[in-house]
């Protein structure tokens, strides 16, 4: 069900601003764990706004509580830009990075306590089973799109979450290397030359 698969990301995103808040003077960790979060809540937002947001803002009952979920989702993204912007060792970083943490909390109880109770009326059982599954797909592929912009995040195959990149000594080489190559870009033959 869409409640249940949003949840996941949920408990995650609270996790990852509990471990950032709490981050004091390693500016790598803090890098690590701020990139982590900032996928984990692009893609949650890119997914959840495509297939539980869009699904109740077509109707009246849901248009309200989409549009301030929505609101709220834009709130977090102008926090995250500015802290994408600003030195990870400045004093100010951690006080907005509280602010987002507090932001992201809200939000996401908010959600679970008001928002999951209007989309539960509005939407069919098959509705929340199928958007879930679409949810679900997204996310994960939303993670690999963003993580895709930083080497030190990557997706777990296995798991589908965002964690941090291995290594460049354990992952396999791939220079030089058509087949691996192609192993690495989902396709399962080296791109063919003239």
């Amino acid at each position: 069900m869409i409640f249940d698969a949003i949840r996941e990301s949920h408990d995650l995103q609270r996790d990852l601003c509990r471990k950032l808040t709490a981050s004091r003077d390693d500016a790598a960790a803090r890098q690590l764990l701020f990139l982590q979060l900032k996928v984990e809540l692009m893609a949650h937002a890119a997914a959840e706004e495509r297939f539980l947001y869009v699904a109740l803002l077509m109707t009246d009952g849901g248009l309200d509580a989409s549009r301030h979920a929505l609101h709220e989702h834009h709130e977090v993204d102008e926090l995250l830009e500015d802290l994408t912007t600003r030195d990870k060792r400045q004093p100010g970083w951690l006080t907005i990075a509280k602010k987002l943490s507090f932001k992201v909390r809200h939000h996401l109880k908010e959600e679970e306590s008001k928002f999951f109770q209007v989309a539960g009326r509005l939407l069919s059982a098959s509705q929340k089973v199928q958007l879930g599954r679409r949810y679900a797909r997204e996310i994960v592929r939303m993670r690999k799109h963003f993580a895709d912009e930083y080497a030190s995040v990557a997706v777990s195959e296995k798991s589908g979450r965002v964690m941090p990149a291995k290594p460049a000594a354990r992952r396999p080489a791939t220079r030089g290397n058509a087949r691996a190559g192609a192993q690495r870009r989902g396709r399962s033959e080296p791109r063919r030359t003239r």
